[in-house]
């Protein structure tokens, strides 16, 4: 049985040109998790590359991977070697013309225990993702670890208060949200604390609503999606770290910086998961016989 309190790293970190130099320090900052005692380790969003998505180039398809793949053989044999749980996430070549943003979830042996496709594809200013994604369809996902249940969901995931839920549902003591998330520079001064404490907010929120811990994975630098020295041309996104993990009653245990490289590490205790929802039941007081027209789009 999965012990009562387990540790749990998530691993903040600069994303340069190179992948095959990015995957290489993701793997040791694994290892020094791992030494520092985390049973569950968790790596930012498409961490084997800068934010290429601040562009369209049909070119850059050709950094995406089949899972199985190299990138998967080498994560799947760091968690094995190092005894962990492993978050990735990736980016997926499903078939020609098809790829997915895609998290990849090991067990301490090394074996993909699942993947999840990521559900909500934004399409912003320098967030170009549904060029590149197609919309997940394996649903929402909890998955049977030796620390537990454990969900992930992938960035603008976060904003959307469903996934978590229907996530929570199937179990998931705590939610990991892989990030790739920044400030335009133009919008910074005026925009930049509001949409920071709004990303905060609503991720804390999901903890609360659904009685789970919440750890939120981002990554920090600036960047212009500089592939193998292909830098494009653009204003670039200053992306503002301050990973984090909270607990269920959206606490906040363990938060990093705005623009250090940080293995941020945290304790999630499963007794203090049953204390809050005794206390707060809402998972039990919820009215799914009233909630039908939430599949709607809009309800005139």
């Amino acid at each position: 049985m999965p012990a009562e309190t387990f540790t749990v790293a998530l691993v903040q970190m600069s994303c340069g040109p190179d992948p095959a130099e990015n995957l290489a320090k993701a793997l040791d900052r694994v290892a020094e998790a791992a030494e520092k005692g985390a049973q569950v380790v968790c790596l930012p969003e498409l961490f084997q590359t800068q934010y290429f998505c601040q562009r369209e180039d049909a070119a850059l398809f050709d950094l995406a991977e089949t899972i199985p793949g190299p990138a998967t053989e080498k994560l799947a044999a760091a968690a094995k070697k190092h005894k962990v749980v492993l978050i990735a996430s990736l980016f997926e070549k499903r078939a020609p013309g098809v790829y997915h943003n895609t998290a990849a979830v090991f067990e301490n042996d090394g074996s993909l225990r699942g993947i999840y496709r990521k559900m909500h594809i934004p399409d912003d200013p320098l967030y170009y993702e549904k060029y590149y994604f197609t919309p997940g369809d394996l649903g929402f996902k909890a998955f049977e670890t030796s620390a537990g249940k454990l969900g992930t969901l992938v960035c603008w995931d976060q904003w959307y208060p469903e996934g978590a839920r229907l996530t929570a549902l199937q179990g998931a003591s705590i939610l990991f949200y892989p990030t790739a998330i920044g400030w335009h520079p133009a919008e910074k001064a005026e925009f930049g604390v509001a949409q920071h404490d709004a990303w905060r907010t609503i991720q804390r929120a999901h903890a609360i609503a659904n009685g789970v811990y919440v750890a939120v994975v981002n990554r920090v630098g600036f960047e212009t999606g500089n592939i193998r020295g292909n830098e494009a041309p653009g204003q670039g996104l200053e992306f503002w770290g301050q990973s984090f993990l909270c607990d269920p009653f959206g606490r906040i245990l363990a938060e990093a910086s705005s623009d250090q490289e940080e293995t941020l590490l945290g304790e999630v205790d499963l007794r203090a998961l049953e204390d809050v929802r005794r206390n707060w039941p809402f998972l039990r007081d919820r009215r799914i016989d009233a909630y039908g027209p939430i599949t709607s789009r809009m309800i005139d």
